[in-house]
């Protein structure tokens, strides 16, 4: 608007743009003036400078407090993001269980057949992970597809294969001699929340 004044009159460019006169004024002298906070934004570079750009606004802030300055968390968030400080931080990789070579997955000999004429003929297996009381339980139960009925489980704090195991072991202690079942697990952990 300045750079219009000199081809326009003010009270003209006021109308368009719908300013009031002293709006217009008050935003001049403002360019002017001195940065109040100026002090205040060289003490936050200085710090954050100083510590090689590893901290963030948390203990810029918790410095300043300790040099004797009254100012807000966010206010020196704010600042910190106009002086463009951004902390470097370093990222937590995602966790990865993979411990080495992987084991090849079995052919998939059920085919989404989850019916059997008979029982001990189909077994599937899973291990879930629960939630309970801020700790992670595991549950490895074995099911007979012929009834739904389960016929053995474990539970444990720790998804081993020590556990999915025992519950094998124990489901296979319940046949007789002869009975041969398939048995199909996902190769995989599902989890749930309690």
């Amino acid at each position: 608007m300045v750079s219009l004044k000199a081809e326009h009159r003010l009270q003209v460019l006021l109308q368009v743009a719908g300013l009031a006169r002293s709006t217009f004024f008050y935003h001049q002298a403002r360019l002017h003036a001195p940065d109040p906070r100026a002090a205040l934004k060289a003490d936050i570079t200085h710090l954050f400078e100083h510590n090689k750009g590893r901290y963030g606004h948390r203990r810029i802030h918790d410095r300043l407090r300790k040099k004797g300055w009254k100012v807000a968390k966010k206010t020196v968030l704010k600042l910190m993001g106009q002086l463009g400080l951004v902390c470097r931080v370093r990222r937590q990789r995602p966790y990865n269980s993979y411990r080495g070579r992987t084991g090849e997955a079995a052919p998939n000999l059920l085919e989404r057949d989850f019916t059997a004429q008979g029982p001990n003929q189909k077994w599937v297996t899973d291990v879930t992970e629960f939630v309970v009381a801020d700790r992670k339980v595991y549950l490895s139960p074995v099911m007979d597809l012929f009834d739904r009925q389960i016929i053995a489980y474990t539970a444990g704090l720790s998804p081993s294969l020590e556990l999915t195991n025992a519950s094998l072991r124990a489901a296979l202690g319940t046949l007789t001699p002869g009975q041969m079942p398939l048995v199909h697990s996902d190769q995989g952990f599902v989890s749930c929340r309690v």
